[in-house]
């Protein structure tokens, strides 16, 4: 199993948009971390499991004084929440403000991502939301516990521009400098595009030429459509099959892709093929619920 952290450069790609739709398709037990350090949105737009509201103070928050003790995996479910769907979060914080309280303990959590895969009581994959990174953003120091760095990026051509150039310098800062396009460095980095389905395929060659080009050592992993309106039932904001919407069908390819590639390095010896959430083919959390997906 393994920590896999979403992060966009620039703009409202949908990071979080993209993180829960690949939690809910998930093929093995999950958490969704919003390590975002300007602030996560869950709280404010999703139900908890009970019906009510999640609470802004177990998640992010209350692991920080926790962390500084020192932090093992499994302490990790003591902060965490269920949504209505049934999905697993670790709220984010609730201002910029409270991310002081979270200095020098980013790699301590970063380990404790990482390792929850190999925890003999509860193991879990960890997706964790990032938000927009830059040079300075804490969030990055959970980059090298990281089997993959995701990418999320429209298709703009500024956008994609600012995608190849944030690889380049995560290529730099993570892997010592640039890399090939075979490159197998760890973390990987890829490139996730938010994309129009009809016209996904010819913009996934067109964006992995430029990442070669560039040396990044990064390729594109896969599309999520563009798909306003199973953002919105993944928010449970509006009712329908989101199971049917293009966002899941594509969140969904995304992830058969990935393990098709990196699920045998992933695995974890001691669990089973599928974890608590059902296999890569299967249903998704919250279709009716208050799943989060409204995108920043």
């Amino acid at each position: 199993m393994a920590l896999i952290a979403l992060a966009a450069d620039k703009g409202s790609p949908g990071v979080t948009t993209a993180a829960v739709a690949l939690a809910a398709v998930w093929p093995r037990r999950v958490l969704v971390a919003e390590t975002d350090p300007a602030g996560g949105d869950l709280v404010y737009r999703s139900a908890a499991a009970h019906g009510g509201p999640l609470n802004p103070n177990t998640g992010m928050l209350s692991i920080a004084a926790t962390a500084r003790r020192g932090l093992v995996p499994d302490q990790l479910w003591d902060h965490t929440q269920p949504l209505s769907g049934g999905l697993e979060v670790l709220v984010g914080l609730g201002v910029a403000e409270q991310a002081a309280g979270l200095a020098g303990l980013w790699p301590t959590l970063g380990r404790a991502f990482s390792q929850l895969a190999d925890s003999p009581n509860a193991p879990a994959d960890v997706i964790a939301d990032c938000g927009r990174i830059s040079g300075d953003t804490p969030a990055v120091e959970l980059f090298p516990q990281a089997a993959l760095v995701l990418l999320v990026s429209r298709t703009e051509p500024e956008a994609i521009a600012r995608v190849r150039d944030r690889a380049a310098a995560l290529a730099a800062k993570l892997h010592g400098g640039s890399r090939g396009a075979a490159s197998l460095a760890t973390p990987l980095i890829g490139v996730l595009l938010i994309a129009d389905p009809s016209t996904s395929g010819k913009l996934v060659h067109q964006v992995n030429e430029m990442l070669m080009a560039a040396q990044t050592g990064a390729r594109v992993v896969g599309t999520l459509a563009e798909d306003h309106a199973g953002a919105e039932q993944l928010a449970g904001r509006k009712r329908g099959r989101l199971d049917k919407s293009m966002l899941i069908r594509s969140a969904r390819k995304v992830t058969v892709d990935l393990y098709q590639q990196y699920g045998a390095a992933w695995a974890n010896p001691n669990a089973g093929a599928q974890g608590a959430h059902g296999g890569v083919h299967g249903g998704v959390h919250g279709t009716h619920g208050g799943v989060h997906g409204a995108g920043r």
